[in-house]
């Protein structure tokens, strides 16, 4: 299918996490005396747990089969976003992406080339949220799409002018994507969009994240 202007492609962390060399094998981890703790507390691999360590700026919560963390992207999130699902090797995990906003930008900068299109580009991970049981599709990196679209000022359906509303589109648009890749052997990790109306920007993923000094939850 010919890629024209307006299309938005979504990546599936996973095989943007392969293609980057993020597998990692716990046999190559050794664990420090704080992962030794943190995993007796959630009794989890203390090789695990260093990785976690590693890849978070702040652990949040622990409790058994989960620690909460702040990820050095700045998402908060379980287990730092490292898991073994869709990994052949038992023995190795997976890391999220270095930066997904600088890959998103250069896949769609290297389809551009190659195509003449000027298309949007989401990495997509499967994240839960607080308060709500269940994961969704969740847009980690972001490029050529408003990631964060503020709405204020606009009119609602009887004129008033929207006070707060700010919505999360690029989470929007990595959610619907979900529905077509799937969640677990579906091996459909790419999913082109068409037809979408939106918004042409030098958007990121780091838009999303909100400012710890307005966080309430935290």
């Amino acid at each position: 299918m010919q890629l024209t202007d307006g299309d938005v492609i979504v990546l599936a962390q996973k095989i943007v996490s392969k293609a980057q060399g993020r597998l990692v094998s716990l046999d190559s981890v050794s664990a420090s005396a704080k992962a030794v703790e943190l995993g007796a507390k959630c009794d989890k691999d203390p090789r695990l747990v260093e990785l976690i360590l590693q890849e978070s700026s702040e652990v949040l919560r622990v409790r058994p089969g989960v620690i909460v963390v702040a990820h050095r992207l700045g998402f908060v999130l379980a287990n730092a976003g490292i898991d073994r699902s869709n990994v052949e090797d038992d023995n190795s995990v997976l890391l999220l992406p270095e930066d997904p906003d600088r890959t998103a930008r250069e896949v769609r900068d290297a389809l551009r080339q190659e195509t003449g299109a000027n298309l949007g580009v989401i990495i997509n991970d499967s994240l839960g949220r607080a308060w709500r049981n269940g994961t969704i599709g969740t847009a980690l990196g972001v490029s050529g799409v408003t990631a964060l679209a503020d709405l204020r000022g606009a009119p609602d359906l009887f004129g008033r002018p929207l006070q707060t509303t700010e919505v999360g589109h690029a989470d929007e648009i990595a959610a619907a994507a979900s529905l077509v890749m799937g969640q677990s052997d579906q091996r459909r990790p790419i999913v082109l969009i068409k037809g979408l109306s939106y918004e042409r920007a030098d958007g990121c993923a780091s838009d999303l994240i909100r400012d710890r000094k307005l966080n309430m939850f935290r």
